[in-house]
C-alpha cells in the first residue's frame, strides 16, 4: 500500500468522529501523530457510494481521507497543513475518465482543469506498458493506466517466433519514443498497421492469448478491443478473446465492429455466452440513430444479470483518424453523413471530396459531426450510462471533449437543462467507473468515494459557474468553475489555476501486475 495509515488509526478516527456527530458535540482531539495535512471545510460533500449529500468537513492525512465530519476540523490541522474553505462549493470524488487518449502532461492539464484525477486509455489500450509507465513517472498530474491491446496482440500472433520477438522490441522502442515526445500508443508501427486487414487463423489463437496475457501481466487494465479499426478480425477471433476474458475474469473494453445494432448484439451475445465482463465505449457514437434500441438491449442484458456497462460523451461530434477503416468506401451510408460533416483538426475547415481524398492519403485527425442533441440527452439520462470523454491527444484544434467533458455535463446537462440531477451526474463520473474497475484494478476500490480510508482524489467546484469553454471552432481552452483538484491530497488545481511543477499522479495497474 502507498499510504502509511493503519487500520487501527482509520477505525479510531471513524469511530470517534461518528460518535461525536451522533451526540452533537465536538469530536475529541486527534493525537499529534494523526494531525491532518489538509482540511476542506464547509463544502457540500457528495459521496455517491453512500448517498451522502450534506455540508461536511474533510480531513486528509498522507494522501488518504482521514475523517469526514459535520464538525470543524481546523484544530486538527498540522502546523504546515492547508485549510480550504469550500463554502458554497461542491466537494466530490475526483472524476474518473475511462476513455482518454490524451496521456501527455499537456493533455493532463486540460483534464485536471476539468476535474479529472484519473484518466485511462482503455478503448484501444497498448503494448509496452512497463516502458510507458516508467516514462510517465514524475510527469503525471493525475493517475494514468491502460488496457492491453487486442490489435497489438493479434499483430504479434500473426508472426512466427523470430518475427514476433523483433516486432515486440520495435513496439517497446516506439512506446519509449512516443512517450518522450508526447503521447503513447497513438502511432502504430507500419508492421502493426499492415495486420489490420489480415485474418488470424485459429491455429494462431494460442499466440493471441499469450500476447494478451503478457500485456495483462505487465499491468494492463483488462483488454482493449477496438475491432472496427481492424476489419480483419472475424467473429471467431472476437469470441476467442471473450472466452479468454471470461477465463481470466477481466473486462473487455470494446469499440464495436460498426455503428449498428447488430454490432452491439455481437458483443452482448458473446458476453452472455462466456460470462466475460464487458464495457462498451461511447455508446452514443457507436449507436447513432439506433441508440434507443441499443440502450434497451444493454438494459435487458443487465437486468438478466450480465456484467455489461457503457459510457457516453456529451457532444454531437466524434473524432478519429481519417486514414482509419471507419472511412473505407461506403462510410457515407454507414455514418449517414457526407464530406461537409467532416472537420479537419489542424485548420478547422470542413472537407470536400477533394480535400477528403488528399487528407486521407496524408493521414491525420478529423472531427465527425454525426449525432443529434436528443441522442446525447437520452444517453446522459440513462441510469447505467457513465460519463467518459474519449478525449483526443493534445492539439490546438482537438475535439473539445478533450478539455470540457465533465464540466459540460455539470453545467449544461445538470444546471442549465436538468437532464440529470447533480448527485446522479457525479455518480456517473466517479463511483460508477470506480466500481467498473475494482475487480481488475484493486486500487480503484479506494477511489470514487469520499469515505475514511479512501484516496484523497477530490474535486471542488462551483455548481453555479462550472461550464466547458472549448468549442469546435477555436483552440482548446480550460473549463471554468473547477476551483480545486487534489490528487492523493496534493493540489494540482488551486483557486481555478494549475499548480505548477506538481506531478502526484500514479499508475493504475491491473491485478495481474506485481505490486498491484
Amino acid at each position: 500500500m502507498r499510504h502509511n495509515f493503519s487500520i487501527q488509526t482509520l477505525v479510531s478516527v471513524l469511530v470517534v468522529s461518528a460518535a461525536a456527530c451522533s451526540e452533537g458535540v465536538e469530536p475529541p482531539d486527534i493525537p499529534e501523530a494523526q494531525s491532518l495535512n489538509l482540511v476542506i471545510a464547509n463544502g457540500r460533500v457528495i459521496d455517491p457510494a453512500t448517498d451522502l449529500d450534506a455540508i461536511r468537513h474533510i480531513g486528509v492525512r498522507e494522501g488518504s481521507i482521514a475523517v469526514v465530519s459535520d464538525h470543524p476540523l481546523d484544530a486538527y490541522l498540522a502546523d504546515d497543513g492547508e485549510l480550504i474553505d469550500a463554502t458554497g462549493l461542491v466537494v466530490s470524488p475526483g472524476f474518473i475518465d475511462l476513455h482518454a487518449h490524451g496521456q501527455s502532461t499537456q493533455a493532463n492539464e486540460y483534464q485536471a482543469r476539468d476535474g479529472v484525477t484519473t484518466a485511462l486509455e482503455l478503448e484501444g489500450g497498448g503494448f509496452g506498458l512497463p516502458e510507458w509507465i516508467e516514462g510517465r513517472r514524475g510527469t503525471a498530474l493525475i493517475h494514468y493506466g491502460a488496457s492491453t491491446s487486442q490489435a497489438y496482440a493479434r499483430a504479434l500472433a500473426l508472426l512466427d517466433i523470430n518475427q514476433r520477438t523483433e516486432l515486440e522490441a520495435l513496439i517497446r522502442e516506439s512506446v519509449i519514443a512516443s512517450t518522450a515526445q508526447a503521447e503513447p500508443f497513438e502511432d502504430e508501427t507500419e508492421t502493426v498497421r499492415s495486420t489490420f486487414y489480415k485474418t488470424l487463423n485459429a491455429d494462431r489463437y494460442e499466440n493471441l492469448r499469450g500476447a494478451l496475457q503478457v500485456g495483462l501481466d505487465e499491468g494492463g487494465i483488462g483488454i482493449g478491443m477496438a475491432h472496427q479499426y481492424t476489419p480483419g478480425v472475424n467473429r471467431e477471433e472476437v469470441f476467442e478473446v471473450f472466452q479468454l476474458a471470461a477465463e481470466l475474469d477481466v473486462p473487455i473494453f470494446t469499440h464495436v465492429r460498426s455503428m449498428s445494432l447488430d454490432a452491439m448484439q455481437e458483443v452482448v451475445a458473446n458476453a452472455s455466452a462466456t460470462g466475460a465482463p464487458l464495457h462498451i465505449v461511447h455508446v452514443n457514437s457507436m449507436s447513432l440513430g439506433q441508440l434507443p434500441q441499443v440502450l434497451e438491449l444493454i438494459a435487458g442484458a443487465r437486468n438478466r444479470g450480465l456484467d455489461i456497462t457503457t459510457e457516453a460523451y456529451p457532444y454531437t461530434a466524434g473524432s478519429t483518424s481519417i486514414e482509419s477503416a471507419i472511412f473505407d468506401p461506403g462510410w457515407q451510408n454507414h455514418l449517414g453523413i457526407s464530406y461537409g460533416d467532416l472537420q479537419w483538426e489542424e485548420t478547422g475547415e470542413r472537407l470536400t471530396q477533394v480535400t477528403f481524398e488528399q487528407y486521407r492519403e496524408k493521414g491525420g485527425t478529423v472531427i465527425i459531426h454525426m449525432m443529434k442533441d436528443e441522442w446525447i440527452d437520452l444517453a446522459m439520462a440513462s441510469p447505467f450510462v457513465m460519463v467518459a470523454s474519449d478525449g483526443m491527444p493534445y492539439a490546438p484544434g482537438a475535439h473539445p471533449r478533450s478539455a470540457g467533458t465533465f464540466s459540460r455535463v455539470l453545467g449544461r446537462y445538470v444546471r442549465e437543462r436538468g437532464v440529470i440531477d447533480l448527485p446522479t451526474a457525479i455518480a456517473k463520473m466517479t463511483y460508477m467507473p470506480a466500481k467498473r474497475l475494482e475487480e481488475i484494478a484493486p486500487i480503484m476500490a479506494r477511489k470514487g468515494r469520499i469515505q475514511v480510508g479512501a484516496d484523497a482524489d477530490l474535486t471542488v467546484f462551483d455548481p453555479e459557474r462550472v461550464i466547458d469553454t472549448a468549442t469546435f471552432e477555436e483552440d482548446l481552452s480550460f473549463s471554468i468553475g473547477i476551483e480545486h483538484v487534489f490528487v492523493l491530497g496534493t493540489a494540482v488545481v488551486k483557486n481555478g489555476a494549475t499548480v505548477p511543477d506538481t506531478y502526484p499522479g500514479q499508475p493504475i495497474l491491473g491485478r495481474f501486475a506485481a505490486g498491484s
